[in-house]
This record gives C-alpha cells, sequence and structure tokens, in this order.
C-alpha cells in the first residue's frame, strides 16, 4: 500500500520528507495542499494532524506529522528500500543526526525570521533593521555549515543531514527574489554553492522541487 503523503508546496519541511521518499524509492500518493485555500485547517486534515501543519505521513493507517520524525521513520521502517537516509556507520550517523538538530534549532529559526519579514511582510511595512538582523543571523549560519563540509555531501553519502538543510537555504534564496539586495546567495560559500550543485543533480531532484515554484 502507498504511504500518503500530505505536502505543501514551498514548506521546507515537506520537502525534506519528499526527498526522502524519493530517495528510498518508496511507493507514496502525493496530497498536495494549498495554505491560501485553507485546506490545512479543514477538520478531514486536523484529524491527522491537530496541529494543522505540514508534513505529514499516512503508512497503512498510521499517521506521523514532523519532517525530522517522519524521515527517521522511513529508515527505520523500510530499511531495505532504496538508499539509507543515514549512515550505517555509528559516528557518521549519529554526525548526521547532530547536524540535523542544528538545521532545525538554529539554520531554519534564522531562515524562517527573514522569510517573515519578507515575504509575509508587505513591502512597504519593512523594517530594514530587523531585516539586517535576520539576514546576518542567516549568513552566520551558511558559514558555520561551510565549515561542516568536508566532502560531497554532510555526513559520508546523501542523505537526512542533505535533505533538511537544502529546502532551508532554498526557501531563504526565494525570498532574496523578492528583495535582490538581500545578498542570500553572496553569502553562501564555495564549499555550499558545490554542495547545493551536488543535490540539484539528484535523479529524482526535479521531480520535488516546489510545483508553484516552477511557475514563477
Amino acid at each position: 500500500m502507498a504511504i500518503e503523503f500530505y505536502c505543501g508546496s514551498g514548506s521546507p519541511y515537506a520537502w525534506r520528507v519528499w526527498l526522502a521518499l524519493e530517495h528510498k524509492a518508496l511507493p507514496y500518493t502525493l496530497k498536495m495542499l494549498s495554505f491560501s485555500a485553507g485546506d490545512l485547517k479543514q477538520p478531514q486534515f486536523l484529524a491527522i494532524n491537530p496541529r494543522g501543519k505540514v508534513p505529514v505521513i499516512v503508512d497503512d493507517g498510521f499517521a506521523l506529522s514532523e519532517s525530522a520524525a517522519i524521515v527517521e521513520y522511513l529508515e527505520d521502517a523500510y530499511p531495505d528500500s532504496g538508499e539509507r537516509l543515514f549512515p550505517e556507520d555509528i559516528k557518521l550517523r549519529a554526525r548526521a543526526r547532530r547536524l540535523i538538530r542544528e538545521v532545525d534549532g538554529y539554520v531554519a529559526p534564522a531562515m524562517e525570521r527573514l522569510v517573515d519579514e519578507i515575504l509575509f511582510t508587505a513591502p512597504e511595512a519593512w523594517n530594514a533593521e530587523a531585516i539586517a538582523e535576520a539576514r546576518d543571523a542567516f549568513a552566520g549560519e551558511l558559514a558555520r555549515f561551510e565549515t561542516e563540509l568536508h566532502g560531497d555531501f554532510l555526513a559520508g553519502a546523501v542523505g537526512a543531514a542533505d535533505f533538511a538543510l537544502y529546502p532551508v537555504i532554498a526557501l531563504a534564496l526565494r525570498a532574496e527574489r523578492k528583495k535582490p539586495d538581500l545578498n542570500v546567495a553572496g553569502n553562501i560559500g564555495q564549499k555550499l554553492s558545490t554542495w547545493m550543485r551536488h543535490l540539484e543533480a539528484l535523479p529524482y531532484f526535479t521531480k520535488t522541487y516546489p510545483p508553484h515554484w516552477k511557475l514563477a
């Protein structure tokens, strides 16, 4: 039975799960929800996730939310499907989990502050000081992760840590399209830039790219 995958276009957390599903070569049914249409507040979705957030998967009647938990579940539930999401080596696996927690605890909050100031605030209400502070905080996190790259990917072969970080950076770059002088791209170091190209070359990357981003 295919996994039901509830997604929202442009959500970096849903994108993480989408990449993981493809990496594991798991059969799934994509259920793309609309933020603007209020799909996440509908009773049928709230019955699955009362917090009204994506991503959510339903696997043979088992509903699970929170992207990091979903990715861990996919690895544990389907160890023999597709490619590994976490390294087999215990130290590399611990490193991957540490990096994921750093993405969720530091990089993503910095990105969310920046996105809130730009994408969810009318241009006439932009606060230059708040935007600068958010940009600098995000740039600091990019610099920190630049030092974490010692190969093509963050923890051995491509996997869960990479899928956590890439969508977060991509959404910040999306904000830069609305305000080009943010210079997010200019704060991405050479190692991270090369790493992003490796992710973008994955055979399933284009399939998971946020659909509405393709239109604009």
